[in-house]
């Protein structure tokens, strides 16, 4: 049985947040869900006082405060169900990534999941899902075989890629699969799986002297490598902060991530050791974690937080190229000289993310070569200067932005239409327009339904 609280009540105030904290929450009523019938229960208590609905299972995410809103928390309906034949998990909606990472792995195969095994299933997947075996087998979203969620009707509907039942159209499975947010709460969702056991991951780390040569040479290696190898760049500068190891404490340290997998009868990760050989031969790296690891420690490879909840404003822009001069003016924004207030992660795409899906989605940004993530505190002046990298860089854009990589300052419609296709778009309001006129699910990164042709009203 669901557990509910209001803003008296105590638990409340522990509830109402999630890791993220760069949005104030202050629900009317918050539904700790235990199944899907409450989370049908939630709906339907929203649309009969005439609130909107809020979903939150990590709280990684946040986009617009969720006051006066029904939120629902799913993070207590948590449980995998790992077919190894069919090569597949079922997850129900609360479920963290950790928690697939180690029931697929006894079984030698690994999920799609994001570089954080911390963050949740549900929300990172039906935004697309980027991490590290995507260059070699698409977006998370392309591989969703079934989904179980509650439309604004209080319905509870399981679709699939096969239309019929209670999806005739297709259309809802479509949506879902790059939109979800926006069409209901997923109660579940099946996957496919991977045969992936071991990665050959982790960092290599350089200090400032050497940030313009490694900058240049990783953009041309990036473009290089083989679609069996992921990366990212990060640039950062560490505090001069006891609790920062000695090794980079005070530092600009311009990181490289990599994770190599083995394509199917591969032996070892020869293939890999050479590409990262070409790497430690720029400069001699101040710390080196590249290793031959089992799957189950991908989370070691980006290492980022898990324990602390803190205020993290995100922006990102998706590039179609980087080239010598787009390095140059990224090393002049976040490079070492910058003493830039913010960190920034360039991350390479391409490969199975160029490609179509099997079964057609609504996610976008697959023309993109690398996404350009910010992230600043909260300070103003901060968060203007992470704002001047990003518009510096946008002659090297697509135009589009990536929802998972999206923040708080992104929720006007003008910043979400950045993240779908024109076409694709229109699609998705007018489909809202039909399954949620009212928007219903309106506390995230929000698609309101097409306006009615004569009233402006949603039709």
């Amino acid at each position: 049985m669901a557990t509910v609280y209001h803003p008296h009540d105590q638990g409340y105030e522990a509830r109402r947040s999630g890791f993220n904290l760069a949005v104030e929450n202050r629900p009317a009523v918050i539904v700790d869900a235990g199944s899907a019938d409450d989370v049908v229960a939630a709906v339907q208590l929203a649309t009969g006082s005439g609130r909107p609905v809020a979903v939150m299972a990590t709280g990684h995410g946040p986009s617009v405060p969720a006051d006066d809103a029904v939120l629902i928390r799913t993070d207590g309906m948590t449980g995998v169900d790992v077919d190894p034949v069919r090569r597949t998990a079922r997850v129900t909606g609360g479920t963290r990534w950790r928690a697939v990472v180690d029931a697929a792995g006894r079984h030698g195969l690994a999920p799609l999941n994001g570089s954080s095994p911390h963050v949740g299933v549900v929300g990172y997947t039906l935004a697309g899902g980027i991490g590290l075996l995507a260059r070699r087998f698409g977006f998370a979203a392309d591989h969703v075989r079934r989904i179980e969620v509650v439309t604004a009707d209080g319905s509870l509907r399981h679709v699939t890629a096969d239309p019929g039942g209670d999806d005739p159209d297709g259309d809802l499975f479509w949506a879902l699969r790059g939109a979800g947010a926006n069409f209901g709460v997923v109660t579940a969702v099946e996957l496919d799986l991977f045969p992936v056991a071991t990665l050959l991951g982790g960092e290599l780390g350089f200090g400032a002297d050497a940030a313009d040569d490694v900058l240049h040479a990783y953009a041309d290696w990036a473009r290089a490598v083989p679609e069996t190898i992921a990366s990212s760049l990060l640039l950062l500068r560490y505090p001069d902060d006891p609790a920062v190891p000695d090794d980079v404490r005070d530092r600009h340290i311009t990181h490289i991530r990599v994770a190599h997998s083995r394509a199917e009868g591969d032996d070892d990760h020869a293939e890999g050791e050479a590409w990262v050989e070409r790497l430690r031969r720029i400069a001699p790296p101040v710390l080196d974690t590249v290793r031959v690891m089992p799957y189950t420690d991908v989370g070691t490879i980006h290492h980022e937080p898990v324990d602390e909840p803190v205020p993290a404003f995100d922006r990102n822009i998706l590039l179609r190229d980087l080239d010598h001069d787009a390095v140059d003016l990224l090393a002049k924004h976040a490079g070492p000289g910058a003493d830039a207030p913010f960190l920034t992660e360039l991350r390479a795409w391409g490969g199975a993310l160029a490609r179509p899906p099997d079964v057609p989605n609504a996610v976008a940004g697959r023309d993109a070569a690398f996404s350009l993530l910010a992230i600043s505190d909260p300070d103003p002046t901060d968060r203007a200067r992470r704002d001047t990298l990003l518009t510096a860089m946008a002659p090297w854009g697509t135009g589009g932005t990536y929802p998972n990589f999206a923040g708080v300052e992104d929720t006007a419609f003008d910043a979400v239409r950045r993240g779908f296709r024109p076409d694709d778009l229109a699609r998705l309001q007018a489909l809202k327009a039909r399954l949620d006129p009212d928007n219903v699910f309106r506390i995230n990164h929000n698609i309101p339904p097409t306006p009615h042709p004569r009233t402006g009203d949603p039709s």
